[in-house]
């Protein structure tokens, strides 16, 4: 009877490498059942990768489109305070100067127009507000504060209204300095640093939000004008002249009752993009969602099939130490005794 017989070295180097190929099994099942994917992609799609690249590059671009809702979602939500703060200060300043123009108390003047010019800059803050340092009314040069200090802009109204000696003339230059087009010398020209306003956001496939309001708008610099020309009256214009101050501060009161207006009318505009964002975003996860179902579908691997398969080449390695275990044992000396 003829037989084969493995040298002691040679059985050692088999048995180390029967333990080596259940090991990286182990791990490589192990690794399945952690993230619940295939280790072999290619096996998995049988090797026609085409679904799932066009499945990977749907998630990509969807992704995109989250990240540019979730930034347009982030400005349009502190235009929308700062919009809301600076409407609510309106509201409550605006009947105060009319009513204040009305009295013959040089000292309701001074007081409403002084408390005129604490808001003023404080809406000018609202204005300059920054998020993650972005500023949200500087339009595309986020990285610039949009309106220059309060005290400066006051300076420069008090140089274009310094030849004025009467109401009219005075509101009609202050006026004329906030709607003055670039180059002009006015607003745009001292007060506002920012650039032009931003592109609107691609939010999903062929839809986009316009989220464009800038300290440069028109309807900001409403905001600003009857605010502006109290706070003059609180600086000291047509100072000695009562009826005339409170003529001015009646004109900045009716200005600044349209400016609540107008504020409430941005703040609306601001709402309908926030709206836009929110349900596009909400279409872009559920898509997404569906998406990841369908990639799992394709690479995943079965939890139950795998811990059954890891489960048996655990048993195999034990068989496996147990074998080596007793061959490392048999002695020719137990046999001859």
């Amino acid at each position: 009877m003829s037989f084969l017989s493995v040298g002691d070295m040679a059985q050692v180097y088999q048995m180390r490498r029967h333990n080596a190929g259940l090991k990286a099994l182990a791990t490589t099942l192990a690794g399945e059942l952690t993230s619940g994917n295939k280790h072999d992609t290619g096996a998995a799609v049988r090797g026609d990768f085409t679904a799932l690249a066009g499945v990977e590059r749907a998630l990509t671009t969807l992704a995109s489109y989250a990240t540019a809702a979730a930034e347009a979602g982030q400005l349009a939500a502190t235009q929308q305070v700062a919009l809301g703060s600076i409407g609510a200060m309106l509201t409550d300043l605006g009947p105060t100067l009319l009513s204040a123009s009305t009295s013959s108390s040089h000292t309701m003047v001074s007081a409403t127009t002084a408390d005129a010019r604490q808001k003023f800059g404080a809406v000018i803050g609202a204005l300059n507000t920054s998020t993650a340092g972005r500023y949200s009314f500087a339009g595309a040069a986020t990285d610039t504060r949009p309106l220059a200090t309060p005290e400066s802009i006051l300076a420069a109204l008090a140089t274009a209204i310094a030849p004025e000696t009467t109401v009219s003339g005075i509101v009609t230059a202050v006026a004329a300095w906030f709607d003055a087009p670039a180059g002009a010398g006015g607003y745009l020209d001292t007060a506002y640093g920012g650039g032009a306003a931003l592109s609107p956001f691609r939010i999903a496939s062929g839809e986009s939000v316009d989220i464009g309001i800038t300290a440069a708008a028109p309807e900001v610099r409403d905001l600003l004008k009857g605010l502006a020309l109290a706070a003059l009256v609180s600086e000291g214009a047509l100072a000695g002249d009562a009826a005339a101050r409170s003529n001015l501060t009646r004109v900045a009161g009716e200005w600044v009752m349209r400016a609540s207006d107008t504020a409430t009318t941005l703040r609306a505009r601001v709402g309908t993009a926030e709206a836009q964002i929110e349900d596009t975003a909400t279409r872009t996860t559920a898509e997404a969602t569906a998406l990841e179902i369908v990639r799992a579908g394709m690479t995943a691997a079965d939890p139950y099939d795998t811990a059954t398969a890891l489960q048996a080449v655990q048993a195999q390695i034990e068989t496996l130490y147990t074998l080596t275990a007793r061959l490392a044992n048999l002695k020719l000396t137990d046999y001859l005794r």
